[in-house]
């Protein structure tokens, strides 16, 4: 069974960091991409930052500068560090991945469960 799983979600003060943590499991053959998006109460999920097998990387524009994400291949995992943390990045923070799999080496869409971030002013 494929799935992703997240863990490192939490409080902490403005200007504080956090990290999360998303591994991908399963019978993959392949990641294309993954990414974090995030939900705020009321509002539309959005995308926050993603990164490419080749290891390109894109941030929406309110994190530039603040967070980074990476990836390690070898374990099928990708980590988004949050620093200068801002009671605006308060949300469900979800991963998302597109994985290949085996046997079939079709491309499918997957997210994670979603992990709680909570900034206090």
């Amino acid at each position: 069974q494929v799935q992703l799983v997240e863990s490192g979600g939490g409080l902490v003060q403005a200007g504080g960091s956090l990290r999360l943590s998303c591994a991908a499991s399963g019978s993959i053959s392949s990641i294309r991409y993954m990414d974090w998006y995030r939900q705020a109460p009321g509002k539309q999920r959005e995308l926050v930052a993603a990164i490419t097998n080749g290891g390109s990387t894109n941030y929406a524009d309110s994190v530039k500068g603040r967070f980074t994400i990476s990836r390690t291949s070898a374990k099928n995992t990708v980590d988004l560090q949050m620093n200068s943390l801002k009671p605006e990045d308060t949300a469900v923070y979800f991963c998302h991945a597109d994985l290949v799999l085996l046997p079939t080496l079709r491309s499918y869409s997957y997210w994670g469960q979603g992990t709680q971030v909570t900034v206090s002013s």
